[in-house]
């Protein structure tokens, strides 16, 4: 009966142990769980609010602030560094390249630098997540930022959004730095090895992860806070490190899904940059060791957080400094992987509204639809020099060059103003501040006005083309009186051309009311010649159709000066 209530009494403890021990299990997944939750989306609140506030201003830089190398550098550099999020940089460049906004020549040097601004995070985090206590100082910044987004609209709240994400960021490292301790995981280094295996084991990890949480600073964040609680060896922190840069590209690659031969070109750039870096510094891994070693201040007594910061940095710039003189070989070797798209004869005019996977952004949608306006203006400024034309010579040869190819135009617009509409509707089913859907709204109305455009170019031609076919007779002094109407329609339409989606002041705008004002002066003296000749028995066909060239070309300006008001609110 002893042994019977002791078997009892062990097999309680036991059961208690084990009671415990689950829980335990249980607890620390649920903090693990917690506080990496608190690091992602931290991280996203603080890039998103950023972007919100300053990044489409960041985003009309990267397309334009990349005339040469060293330029390109800098900014892909300054604008990762600020939004905290070279995934968002790159996907940036993908989509712009795409679109024409951007070279594939411009985006190598863009994509050299956001590798390098994307090791800012790093040291943020190395700096200021362990060298204070975190709770003194997160909490009240949590509050502030929470505060600040009541009582403050618009840019300031976007602001605020990136002080909470800026405190959540920390506070997920505490929350890590509670689970990753010797005394919940210690069972780790006794699984860690030092050899070839186990540092290709942490490289492979490094990859794997980081393409899963889509962020390699991030999967930084976890590998400083593992190393600063002695869960990982320095070798092992590196070559996992060394992983997540591998795995960073994920982004670029998914950003360039149905997108042009440039923009895959692009991506694959992003990835060679990496692979070349990673490839080298695997192969003499333990000579790169020493050199971020030596290079960090305090050596093999130097905080680990730091050293691993030192490694990433290290890591980009020696990459950069190799790669940064070959950028030529480097296209010139993504255009022998990635074969030139297929040229098509189709006049089909498709614009995609494409996912950008994690690193969606109102403002790329909205740049990509003012390049294609920009491209609608120009085919309809195309269809207008037509017309001078047709005035000009009134012979069959306008017919057979023009005729054909001015209703191929026409309709190409009429598609344009179908997917361009589409894609603007869409656009304002995402993420918008007020200022951004006031824009699309005007957008809306600008492709509605080019489109109205474009059908009184054809419709001018096809008046053109009636009177070469009908072989009607003008005076020849009446013909001149059209060239400068038509020249003054024409100095309008380049007008928007030059202004098309920027904002125009009431000065460019009063220069707008003086050439629609100039060309109603031009039509109504036109109707009176073509009336006193109709009194005088001018042949009725011959000048209703002057009229009507003439009430067309007006359309034309009227289309023009409908833009210019709009554009005074863009």
């Amino acid at each position: 009966p002893a042994c019977i209530i002791l078997d009892f009494i062990f097999l309680e403890k036991l059961i208690i142990f084990r009671y415990y021990l689950n829980m335990n299990i249980v607890k620390l997944i649920l903090e693990l769980i917690g506080g990496l939750g608190f690091l992602l989306y931290g991280m996203k609140l603080m890039s998103d609010g950023v972007q919100k506030s300053a990044g489409e201003r960041l985003q009309r830089a990267l397309s334009v602030l990349t005339g040469n190398r060293f330029m390109s550098l800098l900014t892909g550099l300054f604008i990762t560094m600020i939004i905290q999020s070279s995934g968002a940089t790159t996907v940036m460049v993908v989509t712009f390249v795409n679109v024409g906004l951007m070279t594939l020549s411009q985006s190598v040097g863009v994509i050299f630098g956001a590798n390098i601004g994307t090791t800012i995070t790093s040291w943020i985090v190395s700096i200021f997540g362990f060298n204070f206590k975190i709770s003194t100082f997160v909490i009240p910044l949590f509050g502030f930022g929470y505060l600040f987004s009541i009582f403050k609209k618009g840019r300031w709240k976007n602001i605020s959004e990136a002080i909470m994400g800026f405190a959540m960021l920390f506070l997920g490292i505490s929350g890590l730095s509670s689970v990753f301790t010797y005394e919940n995981l210690g069972w780790l280094l006794k699984i860690q090895g030092t050899g070839p295996l186990a540092i290709l084991l942490g490289f492979l990890i490094g990859i794997i992860i980081t393409a899963l949480l889509h962020s390699s600073s991030a999967f930084s964040a976890i590998v400083i806070t593992m190393a600063y609680n002695k869960l990982v060896s320095w070798e092992l922190a590196a070559a996992m490190t060394l992983g997540s840069n591998l795995g960073s590209t994920i982004d670029a690659v998914l950003a360039s899904i149905k997108t042009n031969a440039d923009a895959k070109r692009s991506a694959s750039i992003h990835v060679m940059f990496n692979v070349f870096g990673t490839f080298f510094a695997l192969l003499f891994f333990e000579q790169f060791l020493n050199l971020v070693v030596l290079l960090t201040p305090g050596g093999v007594n130097s905080n680990i957080a730091i050293r691993i910061s030192m490694l990433h940095t290290v890591f980009k710039m020696l990459s950069t400094l190799a790669l940064f003189p070959l950028q030529s070989l480097l296209v010139a070797l993504s255009k022998k992987i990635i074969k030139d798209d297929k040229e098509s004869t189709s006049s089909t005019y498709r614009l995609e509204f494409t996912e950008l996977v994690t690193k969606d952004s109102a403002a790329i949608h909205i740049i990509q639809a003012e390049k294609a306006i920009a491209d609608m203006t120009d085919v309809v400024t195309d269809m207008f020099d037509k017309i001078q034309i047709g005035i000009m010579k009134r012979d069959r040869k306008f017919i057979e060059e023009y005729e054909e190819a001015s209703e191929r135009a026409e309709n190409y617009v009429d598609q344009m103003h179908e997917q361009i509409t589409r894609y603007l509707i869409k656009c304002e089913s995402l993420q918008l501040t007020e200022k951004q859907l006031n824009h699309v709204s005007n957008m809306i109305q600008i492709v509605d006005e080019l489109e109205n455009m474009s059908d009184s170019c054809y419709a001018t031609v096809m008046l053109i083309v009636r009177s070469i076919q009908k072989k009607m007779k003008f005076q020849q002094d009446d013909m001149e009186r059209l060239l400068p109407y038509i020249e003054l329609a024409r100095q309008f339409l380049q007008f928007i051309r030059i202004n098309i989606n920027k904002h125009i002041t009431p000065e460019k705008l009063e220069l707008a009311r003086e050439l629609e004002d100039g060309i109603d002066a031009f039509r109504k003296d036109l109707k009176k010649v073509a009336r006193k000749r109709l009194e005088s028995g001018a042949d009725v066909k011959s000048e209703l159709l002057y009229i009507d060239l003439v009430r067309t070309i007006e359309h034309i300006g009227d289309n023009c000066f409908n833009i210019s008001e709009v554009l005074v609110n863009i």
